[in-house]
């Protein structure tokens, strides 16, 4: 069966690319080729895994073999009865109606984004000397589109997991990241 997601972003949130672009941008933001930011399915499934290792923690009435349903850790080999995640799309409507108005990727990566500074203090409450960093984000607002393969049985339960999951992105223990996710039909 697949499970629908929409996942809506109530801040700001950094999907980080691990590049930089020295001299504007120390943290860049996952896109595709379009401009269009996304949110990989495997980083997703890394914080499933987390909040389902909690579940587990939280109620023993929970039994379920993680490696069997989500494979090993860092592993991409498919596996009978594993689960599989797409990554997170801005959804195909909204990108019909931007491709209409904006014809290049860095306009549309602009219409969901902007450049954020931050600075560390030093302990007389100025800026510390060589601290400025430049991240994109992502604005709060933004809809995404994902998809959960899985067997029917393990619909109740997962949906249980989703309920968990308040923070996804870089910079979660700094207030960047807390999304709503929601199995749509």
């Amino acid at each position: 069966m697949k499970l629908n997601l929409k996942m809506t972003l109530l801040t700001d949130t950094i999907f980080g690319n691990g590049l930089s672009i020295p001299g504007g941008e120390d943290s860049s933001v996952l896109c595709d080729q379009e401009g269009f930011p996304y949110y990989k399915g495997g980083s997703f499934k890394g914080i499933f895994r987390e909040e389902l290792e909690n579940l587990m923690s939280w109620s023993p009435e929970y039994a379920i073999d993680i490696e069997e349903k989500l494979g090993i850790s860092g592993s991409d080999e498919d596996v009978e009865g594993k689960i599989r995640f797409s990554d997170f799309m801005i959804p195909s409507n909204i990108k019909k109606l931007v491709r209409e108005n904006i014809d290049n990727s860095e306009d549309v990566l602009d219409s969901f984004t902007y450049l954020r500074t931050f600075t560390k203090l030093n302990d007389e409450g100025m800026a510390s000397k060589g601290s400025l960093r430049n991240y994109r984000c992502i604005k709060a607002g933004v809809t995404f589109t994902s998809q959960i393969t899985c067997f029917d049985s393990d619909k109740e339960w997962i949906e249980e997991v989703l309920g968990l999951i308040k923070w996804v992105g870089t910079m979660r223990n700094r207030g960047f990241g807390k999304v709503k996710i929601v199995v749509v039909e």
